[in-house]
Formats: structure tokens, C-alpha cells, sequence
């Protein structure tokens, strides 16, 4: 095993890990009965989009097995699964898109197509949980409108959205160190 597959195999476990411990000990969490969203807690996973999308998927299945050990309700877990769609489309599309067209209208256009992708898939877990009886009882009296199209459906692009622009926040500095521990694996 090379220096750069080390290197990203301890960043994807880096990442992993810290995408497991920001929705158990986040205080910054906006709850809106029956769904709830926890701010930066698809960061580690757009993160790793900009990486790469091995790691964007492995990322995402590690995420998703942290929610299971982590004892959170299964429709949770689910809607967690679905990331890995997002996640590799994601990073498959950014591997398209020069460095030079990441910043202003473009990139942004592209973090709603991923939230939009992201909405999409857990409205499709979400649905077929609600339809088969199997969520708290707070999404029947909210009914399938505001429960699940609303609050899950447009809850979710406005959060990956506002995730995105802190992944690629964090990204800046993080790309450079990326850059100057390969180059010094390399010597």
C-alpha cells in the first residue's frame, strides 16, 4: 500500500468518525416536529465528495453504520443510506467540473442539484416508512404534506445547502494540508 492510499485511507476513517460524532453530540440542532436537522452533519460527507468518490461513498457507509450503532430510530438510518446516492453523483460530477468554475453561480447550481438529489432520495425512505406505519405518530397529525414534502423534502435541500457551503469553507485550508502531507509522503 502506497503513501497516498494510507494518506486516504486515514482521512475517509478521519471523516468517517467525525461525521458520526457531530448528530450525537451537535448542540446546534433545529428541531421542527416531526423532523429535525443537525447543522454540519452531511459536512464530512460533502467533504469527502471533493476528494473523491471512493472516499464520498465510503464516507457515507460508515456515516450510515454510525447511526445504526449509535441506536438512532431505523427511518433515521435509512435516510442516511440514501446518502451514498447523493454522495457519488456528487463527487463523480465534481470530478467534472475544473477547479476554476467551483466558486459563485456555478457551484451553487450544483449544491442544489445535490440537495435536490439528497431531498429526493430521503423523501423516497421517508415515504415508504410513513406509508407503512412506521414513524412516531407526530408525522400522521402533521399529515404527509407538511411532515414529509415540507419539512423532509425542503427541510432537506435548505440543510445540505447550508452543509455544502460549510464543507467548502472547511475545504480551503483543508486542501492545501492535503496537498503538503502528500507531497511529503512522496519524499
Amino acid at each position: 500500500m502506497n503513501s497516498n492510499s494510507i494518506l486516504k485511507l486515514t482521512v475517509s476513517g478521519l471523516l468517517i468518525a467525525i461525521g458520526i460524532v457531530i448528530p450525537m453530540l451537535s448542540p446546534f440542532k433545529i428541531v421542527l416536529e416531526p423532523a429535525s436537522f443537525t447543522l454540519a452533519s452531511h459536512v464530512t460527507i460533502f467533504i469527502a465528495m471533493f476528494i473523491s468518490p471512493g472516499m464520498a461513498a465510503a464516507v457515507a457507509v460508515g456515516t450510515t453504520i454510525g447511526f445504526f450503532l449509535g441506536g438512532f430510530p431505523i427511518v433515521i438510518v435509512f435516510r442516511a443510506a440514501s446518502h451514498l446516492v447523493f454522495a457519488t453523483i456528487g463527487a463523480l460530477w465534481l470530478r467534472k467540473i475544473s477547479e476554476e468554475s467551483r466558486t459563485g453561480v456555478k457551484i451553487r447550481l450544483f449544491s442544489l442539484a445535490i440537495g435536490l438529489i439528497h431531498a429526493f432520495c430521503e423523501l423516497l425512505v421517508v415515504t415508504v416508512f410513513y406509508f407503512g406505519g412506521n414513524v412516531s405518530a407526530m408525522y400522521y397529525q402533521k399529515g404527509f404534506v407538511l411532515s414529509v414534502l415540507l419539512l423532509v423534502g425542503l427541510g432537506t435541500v435548505v440543510h445540505s445547502m447550508i452543509d455544502f457551503e460549510i464543507a467548502k469553507l472547511v475545504m480551503i485550508p483543508l486542501k492545501s494540508g492535503l496537498a503538503s502531507l502528500s507531497s511529503t509522503s512522496k519524499a
